[in-house]
């Protein structure tokens, strides 16, 4: 079958990586794709924001099945489009994506359906919100409402930091994210990733996932869009995953049936862990990025078959065959993020690492400049292994990394610090 996967990250890198193993892969398509993805697949220029355009690629490249890898196309409604022109696509409607384009959103499903989640309320001007922020104190939690990348949320340790926040949210730092904005109750724990497949109605758990938000290590300074992952998290043990199943994820499924918006696509619930109980901190649509990389490292060919059963409402009849294994990735990072960064600084020795099952180097924000490897984003590269343990991962993960010459970057050097 022709395959087209929308994006063009680490984590459309991965899922392209996977997919090419699984012998129902006849041609792979990823637009717009990086240097690493070109590799292993035609790149093409579309832009995937725009539906009708999506729909038209596919038809005239006779695209059978369609991987949406961003929440912003999800958004836009291109699996609408695509299913309304009878192309099987992997990915919800705009409708069900709103679990991730609105926090309120998310928040008036985990209250209809009773799935713990931290205290909340909604504002579209300063003035209240302000006063909301006064009366509960800090710490306390200041969301843009809307699609922000990822960089919508401030953990505010003071009420002054969170006033400011508010401030600079209306004041449009997030642009039409910032119109509205949550603000929540500060809940203290370990966060956990937890990821299943959702064909409408059935529910099946793929995997789970620490990620690494902080820029330094010991989790210091600004968020990023994450600095690494592992999988699985030990902080999900089967009785918690059970927990979660029972009072967060299918209560959640179950209430957007019943809205008439069914979901369908991965869900990645982010999890705040605290005596052995679990809140559901957000919702996102789509695979995380770090977290694709380590998931698809230990699914590898299987991963298209679960994303077709799940577009073909097949959940049921489908099981996730896992190694005993985990798997870590190790974000390279150019000099300044998740400030400002310089583009175009040149990336020596990945031709001389392993590429194969157990050890890949997955591509995020690469290109090709007269022959040579740069940088073309603050998030570069993904230096991802397998291993019979963690800490084996871990040690062939640096291994890599220290072999790539790339005097600009820079990345944490205590990625799975908490299992270790």
């Amino acid at each position: 079958m022709n395959i087209l996967v929308l994006g063009g990250g680490g984590r459309e890198h991965s899922l392209a990586w996977a997919v090419k193993q699984n012998p129902k892969c006849d041609r792979l398509i990823v637009a717009p794709g990086n240097a690493g993805i070109a590799a292993i697949a035609e790149c093409a220029t579309l832009d995937a924001g725009k539906p009708a355009l999506v729909v038209r690629f596919c038809e005239e490249n006779a695209v059978d099945f369609v991987i949406i890898g961003p929440e912003a196309p999800l958004a836009a409604g291109v699996a609408d489009a695509l299913e309304d022109a009878g192309i099987a696509a992997f990915g919800p409607s705009a409708a069900a994506a709103r679990l991730e384009s609105s926090k309120a959103f998310t928040k008036e499903v985990c209250d209809a359906c009773g799935a713990p989640t931290a205290a909340w309320a909604r504002f579209t001007d300063p003035t209240p919100a302000k006063a909301h922020v006064r009366a509960n104190g800090a710490p306390i939690v200041i969301k843009a409402d809307g699609l922000a990348a990822g960089k919508g949320v401030i953990v505010a340790q003071t009420v002054d930091e969170a006033l400011e926040a508010v401030e600079a949210m209306f004041a449009g730092e997030f642009g039409a994210a910032g119109a509205s904005v949550v603000i929540e109750e500060f809940m203290a724990g370990e966060e956990a990733s937890f990821f299943v497949l959702v064909d409408g109605e059935n529910v099946l758990p793929i995997g789970t996932a620490q990620d690494h938000k902080r820029v330094g290590e010991g989790d210091t300074g600004p968020n990023t869009g994450g600095m690494g992952a592992y999988s699985p998290a030990p902080v999900m043990t089967p009785d918690l995953q059970e927990q979660v199943l029972a009072q967060i994820i299918r209560p959640t499924v179950a209430e957007m049936a019943r809205r008439g918006c069914p979901f369908r696509g991965v869900l990645y619930a982010g999890l705040m862990i605290d005596g052995g109980q679990a809140r559901l901190v957000e919702y996102n649509v789509r695979f995380g990025d770090p977290e694709a990389q380590v998931l698809m490292m230990r699914l590898g060919a299987q991963a298209l078959d679960l994303m077709l059963a799940c577009a073909q409402g097949r959940l049921d009849d489908c099981a996730v065959n896992w190694a005993d294994d985990h798997a870590i990735t190790v974000v390279l990072a150019a000099q300044g993020y998740p400030g400002t960064y310089e583009k175009g600084s040149e990336i020596r020795g990945l031709e001389a690492l392993p590429v194969d099952s157990r050890r890949m180097v997955f591509h995020a924000g690469t290109a090709r400049a007269d022959g040579r490897l740069v940088a073309s984003g603050g998030r570069v590269l993904n230096v991802t292994a397998r291993g019979d343990s963690l800490a084996e991962a871990r040690d062939a993960a640096y291994a890599m990394v220290d072999a790539i010459d790339w005097p600009e970057g820079f990345c944490r050097r205590d990625i799975g610090w908490r299992a270790l």
